[in-house]
């Protein structure tokens, strides 16, 4: 087994870099409609979880180990009510840098809907303390753009 290692990308070209993700979380129908209704003690999980997921695109590599630091030229989360048991979360991120931002958006769509989860777990426990209706679900990267510069 090697050991772990930070790939060298000293030698590729700087490029246009952007990647989108996307995720759900399901919900109560009962917690969809209070936050529809701008009932959920924290606040507004929609506009938290943005933000939420903005700071994470930016840390990425503090805490994925082997992530380069990239300067990123744009983030953008947006999380939306889908249905009556959804919320979806899809990040894009921009940078001109050696390697790909698709793992900034992974953990920008991932801190997002964690962000959803605690802000509205008060709604979703049931009587043991548990979660049996929510699930974050389908994390994928939709799209990933390389191109060089001009």
């Amino acid at each position: 087994m090697s050991k772990p290692r930070m790939v060298d990308i000293s030698r590729k070209d700087v490029v246009y870099r952007e990647s989108t993700a996307y995720g759900r979380i399901r919900l109560r129908k009962e917690t969809i409609e209070a936050i529809r209704a701008g009932r959920i003690e924290k606040g507004d999980p929609l506009a938290v979880a943005s933000i939420a997921g903005i700071l994470a695109a930016k840390k990425t590599p503090e805490i994925l180990p082997m992530c380069h630091p990239i300067n990123l030229t744009n983030v953008t989360v947006n999380c939306e009510i889908e249905d009556d048991e959804h919320i979806g979360c899809r990040a894009t991120v921009k940078a001109i840098a050696r390697t790909g931002v698709e793992m900034e958006a992974l953990t920008a769509v991932s801190v997002a809907l964690l962000n959803i989860w605690d802000m509205v777990k008060k709604l979703e426990k049931d009587e043991k303390g548990l979660y049996p209706i929510t699930r974050i679900e389908n994390i994928i990267v939709e799209t990933k753009i390389k191109e060089g510069l001009e």
